[in-house]
């Protein structure tokens, strides 16, 4: 009954503190790069591991113009992160783009949009480091 108690003491608290931990790097890092755009009211963000995907769905509403940021924190490298519709059509990529976190673009139709997000294996490094990544999205008035 004692182990139960600390499994589900730590399924609990490790998940919130780990969201806890992202908090600052958004409010510091991710937030002033909105730059121009209102926040959104709500943000994810997760602490990730090198190889690891994460996948959210977000709804953006017709006729707004936004921007969606994919930070990371530079531990992880560059992190790859790609927009999809709820088909699984690709609308963007940042492989290859010159601006690495941020995708803007005007919604034509209320929708939601899958955005998906791979952090790059480290093969090499003897530490695996964690980070934060946080997706922030923001639409102009």
């Amino acid at each position: 009954m004692k182990a139960y108690k600390i499994l589900l003491f730590l399924l609990v608290f490790i998940p919130s503190f780990a969201s806890a931990q992202c908090r600052p790097f958004t409010k510091n890092k991710v937030l002033p790069k909105l730059n121009g755009y209102v926040q959104n009211d709500s943000y994810n963000s997760a602490q990730m591991a090198p190889g690891e995907e994460a996948e959210i769905m977000v709804t953006f509403f017709g006729g707004r113009d936004y921007r969606l940021l994919v930070v990371a924190h530079p531990i992880l490298g560059d992190v790859e992160f790609t927009v999809s519709d709820i088909n699984g059509k690709q609308i963007y990529t940042n492989k290859g783009a010159q601006d690495k976190e941020a995708f803007e673009f005007k919604m034509k139709n209320t929708q939601q949009l899958v955005v998906k997000v791979k952090v790059p294996e480290q093969k090499d490094a003897v530490v695996q480091h964690i980070g934060c990544i946080s997706i922030v999205s923001g639409f102009k008035q």
